[in-house]
């Protein structure tokens, strides 16, 4: 009969395999969105013009000069690529910047006060919650058809509402906790208490939350612009690069393949990231 002794180094083999297969897909995961924002930051100082036509390079193959040829217009793909990731990894972060400011801001203000404000910001809340986030942000893309500021504003406010829940949930319980109860009857104050009792409860489900949010705002930039009603030529953004090389996929495939490749790259980074964290 195996007993318990017998099992524990087996089950101290599988713990330990578990966590080097864990810390593996965070290093991948983690070199993949380095890489990913290395060629945001440093593509565009390299590669500067993106919105040149010649159309004597029309649907050029890749060269050593062009790695990845040139599209319908004659313009550098890889040029434009690492200008659609830059404002894709950067608008995206912008809106969850925003979103994540407002809603912890909120939140904790809500938790705070309670009474008359928390049950406003609550009816707030619920409407927001009642309108999907996508027709939220296609509302504030329809005001101006290919203005950034509208996509950067209906997504911020898609997003705001989920930050705001969780730390109002979360902040009610832990203000209620005896340690704050403790440091608010010896008058420590509102930063202290927020700082050694709130934050490091908050910290790790809002990374995680962030990390989430950016994947949703790249996925919802590339939709709009693939449905249409998002940025417009010549600006360049993941799902328009997608949208414009369709037509051309069968005499230029590597135009589809880049900004597709990208967007899988940095959606797989991103989860791989946030999974990781969920687990810790």
């Amino acid at each position: 009969m195996t007993t318990r002794t017998q099992l524990q180094p087996a089950i101290q083999w599988s713990m330990a395999e578990r966590f080097r297969s864990a810390d593996t897909a965070r290093l991948v995961s983690a070199a993949l969105l380095t890489a990913l924002v290395l060629f945001a930051l440093i593509g565009p100082l390299v590669w500067r013009e993106y919105s040149g036509q010649d159309l004597s390079q029309f649907l050029q193959p890749p060269s050593p000069i062009e790695p990845l040829g040139h599209d319908h217009l004659g313009r550098s793909v890889l040029a434009r690529l690492a200008h659609a990731t830059r404002l894709s990894l950067g608008l995206a972060a912008l809106c969850v910047a925003t979103a994540a400011i407002a809603g912890i801001s909120l939140g904790l203000l809500a938790a705070w006060r309670r009474g008359w404000l928390d049950q406003v910001l609550l009816g707030i809340s619920e409407v927001f919650l009642a309108l999907p986030a996508l027709l939220i942000v296609l509302i504030f893309a329809a005001l101006a058809s290919g203005q950034l500021w509208t996509i950067y504003l209906g997504i911020a406010l898609a997003q705001w509402v989920e930050y705001f829940r969780v730390v109002r949930a979360r902040s009610v319980s832990i203000l209620a906790s005896p340690a704050v109860e403790a440091a608010t009857m010896l008058r420590l104050g509102p930063v202290h208490i927020v700082r050694r009792h709130l934050l490091p409860e908050l910290a790790p489900v809002l990374l995680s939350m962030a990390t989430l949010g950016l994947v949703t705002a790249v996925l919802a930039m590339s939709t709009l612009s693939y449905v249409g009603v998002g940025l417009k030529p010549p600006a360049a953004e993941l799902g328009l690069l997608i949208t414009e090389a369709l037509p051309y996929y069968h005499e230029a495939p590597w135009m589809v393949v880049a900004p597709v490749a990208v967007l899988l790259l940095l959606l797989v980074g991103l989860l791989g990231l946030r999974s990781q964290e969920d687990r810790r």
